[in-house]
């Protein structure tokens, strides 16, 4: 995604991407897919595999769950961040012309959340048969 931006703004910076969301839609719910899947939201893999480092660090040690909630919300936040910084806001000025999304992208983004959805609906391919 982050790639899919440099090549239509030919910047990294957050900033410089801005409003994409009013050119780009599909490729704006592209991001916001991913970014739910990054907060963990449920019933995705991410929030099973949180919930066991979690609960395996609350058994070593109860202090440590002040170090995951953080480490938790720090990643819900700069996910958000993220999602706010290159989809909403004012189209920029200085981006004159813009290529439309090409289905090769869509594809890629495709065979990337196809494996989360398998993995959701089929966790022990993962975790080992429930006993």
């Amino acid at each position: 995604l982050a790639n899919t931006n440099y090549e239509r703004t030919h910047s990294r910076t957050l900033l410089l991407a801005r409003g994409l969301q009013l050119m780009l839609p599909l490729m704006a719910t592209w991001w916001l897919l991913a970014n739910l899947m990054n907060m963990a939201l449920p019933p995705t893999i991410n929030l099973t595999g949180e919930l066991l480092i979690i609960t395996s660090m609350y058994n070593w040690s109860p202090l440590t769950i002040m170090l995951t909630g953080a480490g938790t919300l720090l990643t819900a936040a700069y996910s958000l961040h993220m999602f706010l910084m290159t989809q909403r806001g004012k189209f920029p000025r200085h981006i004159i012309k813009m290529n439309p999304t090409y289905t090769r992208e869509h594809l890629l983004m495709t065979l990337h959340i196809l494996p989360l959805l398998m993995l959701l609906t089929k966790p022990e391919l993962v975790m080992g048969p429930l006993s």
